[in-house]
């Protein structure tokens, strides 16, 4: 009984691509919500759904969209990046001008965030396609190579791109983290869009979940000393937050 509503839970998401918790109990209505949320955690831990606030995503529909190595990313560590998500979330003000990269916890980010008036920049093709789903967000995406492991663009003319734009806070994610090599990505390019980035903002978030300790990946973007607020997960090592906090960085 409990095996077939889960599969018929998956078929579900599979058609209609994303549902709700609400909408789930108007498809079971003699079934509890918490049960439905333990449903769904199975599922996820099958790899077949992504969770999000409030419901689901089906993992087949995002593959249709965002290809696989992307998918890979979204369903990992998927507690901790909502938890980030969440926080990161509640520190966008209405009004901000904001850059947002096109990491896999950013996607979580513009998923979470309330739909209010901002101006913002993203180099994230499944970023930009999340905000565009909100009315009041104006969404700037911005061009050059795409890089198809993380569907992002970057381009070695991006900085003449922000030469006269204005954008007060920037929240970005690393791929890795080290106190040697700070935060560092795969991408040469992306790399240096990032360092632009960090420069042109004036306030710098970083989001960085606990499994990136310890990682690091060919080019360093940024170091601890760059960044103003730490934005990490409930697993991040206290030791290591305290670092970071003898370093005057915020850490939430």
């Amino acid at each position: 009984m409990k095996r077939d509503r889960i599969t018929e839970i998956a078929e579900l998401l599979d058609k209609r691509g994303k549902l709700t918790l609400k909408q789930l109990e108007e498809y079971f209505p003699y079934v509890s919500q918490m049960t439905l949320r333990r449903d769904l955690f199975q599922l996820e831990e099958e790899g077949k759904v992504i969770r999000i606030r409030g419901g689901a995503m089906s993992v087949r529909e995002v593959e249709k969209t965002s290809g696989g190595p992307y998918t890979k990313k979204t369903v990992l560590n998927t507690d901790e990046k909502i938890e980030i998500a969440q926080k990161a979330a509640e520190l966008i003000d209405e009004g901000a001008s904001i850059f947002i990269d096109g990491g896999s916890t950013a996607l979580y980010l513009v998923k979470e965030m309330a739909d209010k008036p901002c101006n913002i920049f993203t180099n994230g093709l499944e970023v930009a396609k999340a905000l565009a789903q909100k009315k009041n967000v104006v969404v700037n995406l911005l061009g050059g190579q795409l890089i198809k492991e993380n569907l992002v663009t970057a381009s070695s003319f991006s900085s003449l791109y922000f030469t006269d734009t204005n954008f007060e806070l920037a929240i970005v994610s690393a791929a890795a983290f080290t106190a040697e090599s700070g935060f560092s990505c795969s991408s040469q390019v992306e790399a240096e869009l990032l360092r632009g980035i960090c420069k042109k903002a004036k306030f710098l978030y970083m989001m960085l979940d606990s499994s990136k300790i310890g990682k690091i990946k060919p080019f360093t973007f940024a170091r601890p000393e760059d960044i103003n607020v730490l934005i990490t997960d409930s697993n991040f090592p206290a030791d290591l937050k305290e670092e970071f906090k003898a370093k005057d960085i915020v850490v939430i």
